[in-house]
C-alpha cells in the first residue's frame, strides 16, 4: 500500500461505538506512510477520547468548527485544501442524512463542502438503522454525488442484533483508502520526467545553480505512477527520496541531463519540469579560485549557452506528447504562451514563482495550463502532491485523445 506514503488523510471520528476502531485505522494509515489529521464529531468525543488520537496521529485534534485556535492554524478551510482523501469512520446515519442534505452545522461537514478532495464514509450503525429506506435513499444520494462508500460489512452488533451495519476492520479500510489512489489513465505509457535544478561548475567547490527543490517533479513522478505509467525520473541534485515504483537517474549539469534524457527515450509522454540552467562557465577551473589581495575588482566570468534540453528532446523524430514547466516572476501566460511556442510543447504549466507561497522550495503550487490552440486551464492554490495528481489526469485526458 505504498499508495498511501506522504498522503494527507483527514480521518473524521462520528459519534458510534465503532469509534474505538478509529484508533487502530489511524496507526494503519500511519503505517503505510500516511500523514493523517483527525476531525471529531461531538459524539465522537463520547466514545473515544481526543488524546487518544492525538497521540496515535502526532497532531492535535480538531473538534470545534468555530474554535478560535484552530481558525489562526489550520481552520475548515485550511484543512479543507490540506486534504487528499477525507475518510470518515465511522460515519453514522445521522451524520449521513446531515451530509445528503448539505448541512454544515459543524466542523466535519463543513469540511466536507469545502474540500475538493476525495470524500469516502465508513458506515456504523444497527442493521435496523442501516435497512431504513431513508438511509438507503441517503446512502444512494451520497454516492452518485461521488462520494465513497467502504462498506457496511455485516456480523454481530454491539447492541446484540447481527447483520449488515458494523465497520470494516481498520486493514480493510486502509487498503480501500490507498485504492483510491489508484488510477490507470496512463496504462501502459512510459513517462519521461525532469526534475530539480541543474549545477553548472565554477570550479571544484563553487557552482552556478537557482532555487528549485524538485518537490513538484517528484510529486508528478508518483502521481504518474498512480495512473499507471512506468516512469523514470532524471533529476538533478536534491535532497528528496524516490517515489516507490520509480526508475530514478541523477545528473548534475544541464549536459548531463540532456544525455540521460535522450538515454532513456523513445517514451510516451514527456513532462519536463526541471530548472534547467540556461548557461555555463565557458572554462572550469581545475582548482579554487583565489582572491586578489592587490586589487578590488569582482571576478568576470565568460558564460556560454547550454543546449536546450526541451527544444533537442521535442525536435527528435519520435518526440513524444511533451509537457514543459514555465516558471516566471512577470507576464506570466505571455512568457509561456511564447515558451510553448519555441520549444514545440503540447501543453504547457505556467506558475508565478515570485509569489513565495508557490514558489521554489513551498509544500504548495498553484498553475494554469495552456495549450496550442492557447485555451487556458487553472487549478487553485492546494498541496504540490494535490496539483500533481489533477495535472497527471489533464495531460492523461489529452495524451489519450491526441
Amino acid at each position: 500500500m505504498q499508495r498511501l506514503y506522504r498522503k494527507r488523510i483527514v480521518l473524521g471520528v462520528g459519534g458510534g461505538i465503532a469509534a474505538y476502531k478509529s484508533a487502530e485505522l489511524v496507526r494503519r494509515l500511519r503505517d503505510q506512510g500516511a500523514e493523517v489529521r483527525v476531525v471529531m464529531t461531538r459524539g465522537g468525543r463520547e466514545f473515544i477520547t481526543p488524546l487518544t488520537l492525538q497521540a496515535l496521529s502526532g497532531h492535535p485534534v480538531h473538534l470545534d468548527l468555530l474554535d478560535p485556535e484552530a481558525e489562526a492554524a489550520m481552520g475548515h478551510i485550511e484543512l479543507a485544501k490540506w486534504a487528499d482523501l477525507v475518510l470518515i469512520a465511522p460515519a453514522t446515519a445521522d451524520l449521513m442524512a446531515r451530509l445528503a442534505q448539505g448541512v454544515a452545522d459543524d466542523l466535519l461537514t463543513t469540511l466536507v463542502l469545502a474540500t475538493d478532495a476525495a470524500v469516502a464514509l465508513a458506515p456504523a450503525m444497527n442493521q435496523a438503522m442501516w435497512r431504513d429506506p431513508a438511509t438507503q435513499a441517503n446512502a444512494q444520494l451520497l454516492e452518485s454525488r461521488g462520494l465513497r462508500l467502504f462498506g457496511p460489512a455485516a456480523g454481530s452488533q454491539a447492541c446484540g442484533d447481527v447483520g449488515p451495519g458494523r465497520m470494516l476492520e481498520a486493514d480493510e479500510l486502509a487498503q480501500r483508502a490507498a485504492d483510491c489512489f489508484q488510477r490507470q489513465s496512463l496504462s501502459g505509457k512510459h513517462v519521461l520526467i525532469t526534475a530539480g535544478p541543474t549545477q553548472e561548475n565554477i570550479d571544484p567547490v563553487r557552482y552556478i545553480t537557482n532555487h528549485s527543490s524538485g518537490k513538484m517533479g517528484f510529486a508528478l513522478a508518483e502521481a504518474a505512477v498512480e495512473a499507471g505509467a512506468k516512469v523514470t525520473l532524471i533529476t538533478g541534485p536534491v535532497h528528496l527520496p524516490t517515489p516507490d515504483r520509480v526508475s530514478r537517474i541523477d545528473v548534475v549539469s544541464a549536459r548531463d541531463m540532456l544525455a540521460a534524457c535522450e538515454a532513456a527515450m523513445p517514451c510516451d509522454l514527456l513532462i519536463a519540469s526541471a530548472a534547467v540552467a540556461d548557461y555555463r562557465p565557458e572554462v572550469v577551473a581545475q582548482h579554487k579560485l583565489k582572491k586578489d589581495p592587490t586589487t578590488g575588482d569582482g571576478l568576470l566570468l565568460q558564460l556560454v549557452r547550454n543546449p536546450d534540453v526541451l527544444a533537442t528532446l521535442t525536435s527528435r523524430a519520435d518526440r513524444p506528447f511533451s509537457v514543459g514547466f514555465a516558471a516566471e516572476t512577470e507576464n506570466l501566460l505571455g512568457y509561456a504562451a511564447r515558451k510553448l511556442k519555441d520549444k514545440n510543447l503540447d501543453l504547457i504549466v505556467a506558475n508565478d514563482v515570485a509569489n513565495p507561497t508557490i514558489g521554489f522550495n513551498s509544500e504548495e503550487n498553484a498553475i494554469t495550463i495552456i495549450d496550442r490552440e492557447l485555451q487556458a486551464s487553472s487549478f487553485a492554490q492546494t498541496s504540490k502532491g494535490k496539483i500533481a495528481r489533477q495535472l497527471v489526469a489533464f495531460i492523461a485526458e489529452r495524451l489519450n485523445r491526441a
